[in-house]
């Protein structure tokens, strides 16, 4: 079943938006269904580990029963226009419990950011268009987004300063342009390519945000020239057709092979397909 078909089989209640815990509902579903997503290079699935050697298909689902009651907390936060700084400590809390949950392995940090900010938004809106989930953050948050508190011994916080990327929050204080202009329109290209088959179009979604997005974790892991052999690559397999193309799973198969080999793992691509999905079911399904 569809991220949307799940929503649509929710029950509503009034006001007629996506009540919180559909919206949290709608979270959780979108990270089960990252993690059920094969192959994606260098990221823990179903299937494997990945480019990791802590963490597994188990510690996702640890993970993400643990922060589900906070993404209904964030839609409700959102609905009463609260500020960033109530966010913030509910993303706290949640990243409290995931650690709690996984023996302190960060599964879904930046899950809980992004995601957690479109929750957000999806609780503010009772009806969100296409784009407007992404517009309301920018809009209502983006600027505490930037002036926000730096983690300056975080991995992606070094990152960002050493590569003068923008990372996360640059993403998140844009709207999420990576989302719309890139992962949803990859996701419908997949769906096209490839009619029922909805891993597909998620691969698909996966490997052209691993092609555009400036992956601190990517940078983290490899340096700039295993960012650059990431996207590259990534790019390559879009441009020769993605799963359109003849042997498209076998091709997909070996890149993750390769990415493995190299230790690679575009985590920020993995939180924006689950972002994507999210998006998708939420405002296809008002």
């Amino acid at each position: 079943m569809s991220l949307l078909s799940a929503l649509r089989s929710l029950p509503r209640e009034e006001p007629p938006h996506p009540a919180a815990e559909v919206i949290a509902r709608a979270a959780a579903s979108a990270l089960r269904l990252e993690l059920e997503t094969y192959p994606k290079p260098g990221l823990v699935s179903h299937v494997d580990c990945g480019s990791h050697a802590d963490m597994d298909a188990d510690t996702f689902r640890a993970s993400n029963a643990a922060i589900a009651p906070f993404f209904r907390d964030l839609a409700r936060a959102g609905a009463g226009v609260a500020p960033m700084t109530a966010l913030r400590r509910i993303g706290l809390d949640a990243e409290a419990a995931m650690r709690a949950a996984t023996g302190g392995v960060n599964t879904h940090r930046g899950a809980i950011f992004g995601l957690g900010l479109l929750c957000a938004a999806a609780g503010a809106l009772p009806r969100p268009r296409a784009g407007e989930l992404g517009g309301l953050v920018r809009d209502r948050y983006g600027a505490a987004i930037l002036d926000g508190p730096v983690l300056l011994h975080a991995p992606g916080a070094r990152v960002r300063r050493r590569h003068g990327v923008g990372g996360a929050p640059a993403e998140a204080a844009a709207s999420f342009p990576s989302l719309y202009r890139v992962g949803l329109p990859a996701l419908r290209r997949g769906r096209l390519a490839r009619p029922g088959d909805e891993e597909a179009a998620r691969v698909e979604a996966c490997l052209a945000l691993v092609a555009h997005v400036e992956d601190t974790n990517l940078l983290h892991r490899g340096g700039p020239e295993g960012f650059a052999f990431a996207r590259g690559e990534a790019a390559r397999f879009i441009a020769e057709g993605g799963v359109a193309q003849t042997g498209w799973r076998a091709r997909a198969e070996a890149l993750h092979q390769a990415f493995v080999a190299r230790r690679l793992s575009p985590g920020g691509a993995a939180d924006l397909l689950a972002m994507t999905l999210f998006v998708d079911g939420i405002e296809a399904a008002a």
